[in-house]
């Protein structure tokens, strides 16, 4: 594994990663996690829900074809297996690598009653504990609480309510663990992230922008990663306002970050980021709602890009997995530069 990034640390676009084959589209990519067996796990709202590939971009599985609503969320246990949120069906589910359903938490299609704090009403994400196994799960869209489950899925305690107040929430959207005795939440529409004991008891903030995804960083490594979204309509095409991925430490003061500082499709932008993971040798993958923040809004709707990856880097190199650079220019004069909030990409200040 790698140890933390520090604001000397350079990571740099995989352009055209993964090797996606022909017929198969991801619609959107809503979340990418990278599992105990070196895989990475895209999971999507197209036609095959999970699919697998390795770090080099190559596809080794598929599965879930009709099982899922709206995927959501993906997080992995110290033995490999998949805790996925679905906030069409209103459930966890726990399921082995290649798929096969192990428990469920929540009813199908049953939603709770709104913001009544009673698991589930659109559960967003889970993060498990990394000794205990336990299980706190951010809920959600139609709630505003987190839920603190045991391995087996018993519920042992939930907390949190509608509001702006420490402890309380506008769409937890995601959760990681700082360490093992505290716990972050992405408190999105509050533009914030919240920190709290593992009990619920309130200890920090920090003002993010649209915080949609978080990551905590495994061994040496000490960051925590955080997923920016895009702007509110009426700002889509100003500077420096979200989609990008900001890393911390576990003071929660940023060490560095990566994206330009418009959105769009060129390799080193940004739409709606989503999810997010790091792997063994500290390359970002991110997954992009970008057909819910852009494909669908275009004059013809069509799928745009939702999944990246950032290798880190100390300059030079080529990445694994990426286009060949005889095929760049062509790539690139390709790429959409129209589109809500889509811009031109520009240079990042000290590059």
């Amino acid at each position: 594994m790698t140890d933390a990034a520090t604001p000397e640390t350079r990571y740099e676009p995989v352009v055209g990663w993964p090797a996606l084959p022909h017929g198969m589209s991801f619609r959107e990519a809503t979340s990418v996690g990278y599992g105990p067996d070196g895989r990475v796990d895209v999971f999507n709202r197209g036609q095959w829900p999970m699919m697998v590939f390795d770090t080099a971009g190559n596809l080794l599985d598929a599965w879930g074809a009709g099982e899922f609503v709206r995927p959501h969320g993906i997080a992995f246990d110290a033995e490999g297996n998949l805790f996925l949120t679905d906030v069409g069906l209103h459930t966890v589910q726990k399921r082995t690598p290649d798929g096969r359903l192990l428990m469920q938490i929540g009813e199908a299609h049953v939603p709770a009653a709104p913001h009544s704090g009673v698991p589930f009403n659109q559960p967003t994400q889970v993060a498990i504990h990394p000794r205990t196994g336990e299980l706190f799960v951010s809920d959600g869209y139609v709630n505003s609480s987190i839920h603190h489950f045991t391995a087996d899925g018993r519920l042992i305690n939930s907390w949190g309510e509608p509001g702006d107040g420490p402890g309380q929430f506008s769409l937890p959207h995601a959760v990681c663990f700082v360490g093992d005795d505290r716990l972050l939440v992405a408190d999105r529409e509050n533009f914030r992230l919240q920190l709290f004991t593992l009990d619920g008891e309130f200890v920090a903030q920090r003002h993010m922008h649209k915080p949609q995804a978080l990551f905590a960083g495994r061994g040496d490594d000490t960051n925590i990663y955080v997923a920016e979204g895009r702007s509110v309509p009426l700002m889509e095409a100003a500077m420096r306002l979200g989609r990008r991925v900001v890393i911390l430490d576990r003071d929660l003061n940023e060490v560095t970050r990566l994206g330009n500082d418009t959105g769009g499709e060129m390799p080193d932008q940004f739409i709606s980021p989503h999810g997010i993971a790091v792997d063994d040798e500290g390359a970002v993958y991110v997954a992009e709602v970008s057909y819910t923040a852009l494909g669908s809004r275009l004059s013809v709707p069509a799928e745009v890009v939702s999944l990246r990856k950032w290798r880190r880097t100390d300059g030079g190199g080529t990445a694994e997995g990426g286009i060949a650079a005889k095929a760049l220019p062509g790539y690139l004069a390709g790429v959409r530069l129209d589109g809500p909030g889509a811009a031109p990409p520009r240079a990042t200040a000290g590059e």
